[in-house]
């Protein structure tokens, strides 16, 4: 089981100019056509080893996975959209073939569907709050800091309102 780390923790992202928050995904559309989705499916595990064992490329933690339905998503957190698109493209890595026999076999016949959505953030633009958690989200790719006094709601985090006041009184 995961460790808990208690009280009220923040992303220190102190050290950063930014991030990107990379969404990546696949439904499955119709079960009976396992020879369309599987190599799909397969794919993303050989992606994130070959990315866990170069942390140069850019992936700054492990990706998260969660399942809904027939909604598969991986949420990443890049150190840059260019680290992230020259991982996409590089014809050395295992992204660029897939991506190729996936236009192959299944771009047209709707077996399978692909998704990604792509954040660009800058730190002044970031807000997280983490209560009792395990190492989670974007604090799994920094350090967590505790919530100070000039912390305590949302819109001081994010810089909206520096003094403003949280309606519950914090733990």
């Amino acid at each position: 089981m995961a460790k808990i780390v208690p009280g009220r923790r923040t992303a220190d992202l102190r050290d950063r100019d930014g991030v990107v928050v990379f969404l990546i995904g696949i439904r499955i559309n119709r079960l009976w056509r396992v020879r369309a989705w599987l190599p799909v499916f397969i794919a993303m595990p050989r992606m994130i080893v070959e990315l866990a064992r170069d942390p140069s490329r850019g992936l700054l933690a492990r990706p998260r996975a969660y399942i809904s339905g027939r909604t598969i998503l991986l949420v990443q957190y890049w150190n840059s959209f260019e680290d992230l698109e020259r991982y996409a493209r590089d014809p050395e890595a295992n992204h660029l073939p897939a991506w190729r026999a996936f236009n192959r076999r299944v771009r047209d016949n709707g077996s399978v569907g692909i998704f990604h959505e792509t954040y660009r953030l800058a730190v002044g633009d970031i807000e997280t709050f983490y209560g009792n958690m395990p190492v989670f989200g974007l604090a799994a790719t920094t350090a967590l800091a505790p919530i100070t006094p000039e912390q305590q709601t949302a819109a001081s985090r994010i810089g909206a309102r520096r003094d403003d006041q949280a309606p519950v009184d914090p733990y």
